[in-house]
């Protein structure tokens, strides 16, 4: 596709009843959202919080919508918070998150979501650069603030509990989250306001909580959402009420022919500080009435094992290594869920063969999509039932890409090229970057992704894999994501990790950390499993086995981790 040119050949690949261009929700505000589906669905169950031993809480629609005007309440009568101020969020997937974000945006200020596991330092580093007024932070991550606060210190902390609003008897089962988490809670040293208490304030306080986010428009912004920093220092993406909002009616149209409004169960073992299961599962599925079960923390994975057997599970978001450890739990692979519709699968490389194990096992699709921080975050996906498996799929409606070349012209269909995306999901910039805003925006309203793509002669698009993490072995571009779907399909290896080492001859050369169940591997099997599928200068000169690779929260495998444990043993490898 040429630059300007009209032709989008996804459009003769889209589904029945799946438009070009999708309509505005009758709602500009998630505010907006929140009090309608309250009016539609009422005392229905909105959420469901399931902890590892199977004991767990609910909030209905009507509680999350009068608890959260209750949080609005606190902010703004009794802390006295403005239109726009930032907020900021730090909890594993609990009652609290809905009831805080909720009560955010109804307030019209910002929220930023932070990751609970973040070190002092990282908490430091995101703080300084959100200048959030108030921070509403889980108790077993309180003993980090005073260190973080080193960097920018929060007018306002609210302290909550990943027990909160579920019943007495369950607050209990405490101790049990602190083993999974392997935290030990301290008491609290700083001057704070516990989460029910503030609830209880802001209502006795009273206001017009519909006035002060009533007036806004989609342009507000609605979330700080910061980038993972797996290839660098994070960024704030600012996304509007418009982005998000419009995108969830993106994903929305894809499914609509397979959801019934009012009945959905979806799991959200992904935690919603991402924005994977921001968009999609904590607001997508509340917009459809579904009911949200929330794990604290999926790992192990038998911690979601009650969640299957004491819920009709339709529809699971989640990472590649999210379906590959579940089909490998004997529990799950015995009797797989029979009420599951499809699954969703973002944040990392879906790989063929763990997709074509699911539907042997499930009778049901994994839905690759894509898409990233700074587009809300869907930009692509594959229709439901007629997924064409190691692709991202078709570019949602309303929305327009690009491939380009490293100066920006648009190359050959069927060519690699940098995938460049425009649409009404795309932010409005980086918080207080506008060089790097402008290094990313082409002028005419395109975000540069930084992701290889080729696009076929339908549309459909395939990730070749990060820029940034191309080998390029004597001269030749070698994609990790290649490898690592080669090695998922050698019998034997759970899951592997592929990066570029220096290498004097070469340039540089293919390692290959793996993960494997049967201790009789070699690293000569591995390289001649490779050399039997991938051309030579692809086969992994070097093979490391591991018993497990590091990860993101999310369960994205972290290569640069790998690429900076490499350099540190062999700081020789340097100067190669």
């Amino acid at each position: 596709m040429t630059a300007g040119h009209e032709a989008k050949p996804w459009l003769s690949s889209y589904p029945d009843g799946v438009p070009e261009h999708v309509e505005k929700p009758p709602f500009d505000t998630l505010a907006d959202l929140v009090r309608i589906a309250a009016e539609t669905y009422g005392d229905r169950i909105a959420y469901t919080a399931v902890m590892p031993n199977g004991m767990f809480g609910d909030l209905t629609y009507n509680q999350v919508d009068a608890m959260s005007d209750d949080f609005a309440r606190y902010l703004r009568e009794v802390l006295k918070l403005e239109e726009g101020d930032r907020v900021a969020l730090q909890a594993p997937n609990s009652l609290p998150i809905p009831v805080v974000a909720f009560g955010v945006f109804k307030a019209g200020c910002t929220l930023v979501n932070i990751n609970p596991l973040y070190t002092a330092r990282e908490m430091g580093h995101q703080l300084k650069d959100a200048h959030p007024k108030v921070l509403v932070i889980v108790d077993m991550f309180t003993d980090k603030l005073a260190e973080a606060f080193q960097h920018y210190e929060v007018p306002h902390v609210v302290v909550t509990r990943v027990p909160e609003f579920m019943p007495r008897a369950v607050r209990g089962v405490i101790s049990l989250i602190q083993t999974h988490w392997d935290r030990t809670i301290q008491p609290v040293t700083i001057p704070h306001e516990r989460l029910p208490q503030a609830l209880e304030k802001g209502r006795a306080a009273g206001g017009d909580v519909d006035g002060y986010a009533g007036h806004l428009t989609g342009a507000a912004v609605a979330a700080l959402q910061y980038t993972g920093g797996t290839t660098g220092v994070s960024k704030g993406a600012v996304l509007t009420h418009g982005n998000i909002v419009m995108n969830m009616a993106q994903a929305m149209t894809w499914i609509d022919s397979h959801v019934e409004k009012g009945e959905e169960v979806v799991l959200t073992a992904i935690p919603t500080y991402h924005i994977l299961a921001f968009t999609l599962n904590l607001l997508g599925f509340y917009w459809l009435g579904g009911r949200n079960l929330l794990v604290p923390n999926p790992r192990p994975l038998g911690n979601v094992r009650r969640a299957f057997e004491n819920y009709k599970v339709s529809w699971i978001v989640g990472v590649n290594t999210l379906f590959n450890g579940l089909m490998n739990e004997f529990w799950f692979s015995e009797r797989p869920p029979k009420s599951l519709k499809a699954s969703f699968a973002g944040g990392m490389a879906l790989h063929q063969a763990v997709a074509e194990r699911w539907f042997d096992m499930t009778g049901t699709h994994i839905v690759e999509g894509y898409g990233l921080t700074e587009t809300a975050p869907v930009v692509s996906g594959n229709p439901i039932g007629a997924a064409r498996i190691g692709t991202i799929g078709l570019p949602m409606p309303s929305t327009e890409v690009r491939l380009l070349d490293d100066a920006g012209h648009d190359v050959p269909r069927g060519d690699p090229g940098e995938l460049a995306v425009r649409g009404p999901q795309v932010m409005a910039g980086y918080w207080l970057r506008e060089d790097e805003t402008s290094r990313v925006m082409t002028p005419d309203g395109f975000f540069r992704t930084g992701d290889i793509a080729t696009m076929d002669e339908e549309g459909f698009l395939r990730i070749v894999d990060r820029k940034k993490d191309m080998i390029v072995v004597s001269g030749f571009n070698v994609f990790p994501n290649e490898i690592e779907d080669c090695l998922a399909r050698m019998e034997g290896v759970v899951e592997s990790a592929v990066i570029g080492i220096p290498d004097g001859e070469q340039g540089e050369a293919v390692k290959a950390f793996v993960v494997r169940e049967d201790p009789s591997i070699t690293v000569d099997d591995v390289r001649k499993f490779c050399r039997s599928v991938l051309t030579g200068y692809k086969v992994p000169k070097q093979v490391e086995f591991r018993d497990e690779l590091p990860k993101s929260n999310v369960g994205k495998i972290l290569r640069k981790d790998l690429r900076d444990e490499e350099l540190a043993a062999h700081p020789e490898l340097k100067e190669a």
